[in-house]
């Protein structure tokens, strides 16, 4: 059974160096996107992604997850995902988690492709021998050929998101965490992608899905949330998330 369950949970970024008259000014003003930028005593900056958030995802959900531009959706999926610890609150936890968020995270530029298809598919949680096994269907469906025994270094962003695609999407999960809908590469790949992720979704037992587009969420998804600041504004029903979304504030 699969789970995720977050309680009164807050992530804080620390700013460094922040002492500059700009970063001063901005400090006492509202700012029309992002966490709020907060001074503290002791002349700490930082700022809150996101704001003693409570949430609930179970067996069979579908969320979609709306907001401006720094709202807190990126760094909502980064702590669902274990990449942040929450500086405040706590979380559980339930089932094997794909986040398909900063693909090429964990890439060694300077080993060749299919060394970087062992790692990355060890850093996912799958054993060598697993992640051995899974070699030749994901280097058949990254189409990268005799480019696969070059170092990533050598490779285009384009051939290098294709890899990470290809590496990230092999893997089942029960929870699969995804920051807008991926493409990578010519046309032909990125309709590749589509069916790879709509199979990926499919097999999940939770989606988690960070977007601006309301016609794709709702091809995916049942749920939605809507952030704003960091915090939660709206948790229901796909359609009335949405009518949120898109009326313009006053």
């Amino acid at each position: 059974m699969s789970k995720l369950e977050l309680r009164h949970v807050c992530l804080d970024y620390p700013v460094y160096d922040s002492q500059s008259r700009s970063l001063r000014r901005s400090i006492t003003q509202r700012l029309p996107v992002g966490g709020r930028i907060r001074r503290e005593k002791g002349r700490r900056t930082s700022i809150l992604a996101l704001d003693d958030v409570s949430l609930s995802f179970d067996q069979g959900d579908r969320v979609a997850l709306f907001g401006h531009n720094g709202a807190g959706k990126t760094s909502l999926l980064k702590v669902l995902a274990g990449f942040y610890e929450p500086t405040a609150g706590s979380m559980v936890r339930e089932g094997r988690v794909s986040a398909l968020l900063n693909l090429m995270s964990g890439m060694d530029v300077n080993l060749n492709g299919y060394e970087n298809i062992l790692l990355c598919g060890m850093l996912y949680g799958l054993s060598r021998k697993e992640a051995l096994a899974r070699t030749d269907d994901i280097a058949e469906f990254s189409e990268l050929g005799d480019y696969l025994s070059m170092p990533v270094r050598l490779l285009s962003s384009g051939m290098i998101l294709r890899l990470a695609f290809s590496i990230c999407t092999s893997i089942d999960c029960d929870i699969l965490l995804l920051d807008e809908w991926v493409g990578a590469g010519d046309q032909a790949f990125i309709e590749k992608t589509k069916i790879r992720l709509s199979e990926l979704v499919f097999r999940s037992s939770i989606l988690i899905f960070a977007t601006h587009s309301p016609l794709v969420a709702k091809q995916l998804c049942n749920k939605a949330i809507y952030l704003e600041h960091g915090c939660v504004s709206l948790v229901g029903d796909i359609d009335e998330v949405i009518d949120r979304y898109q009326t313009p504030v006053a």
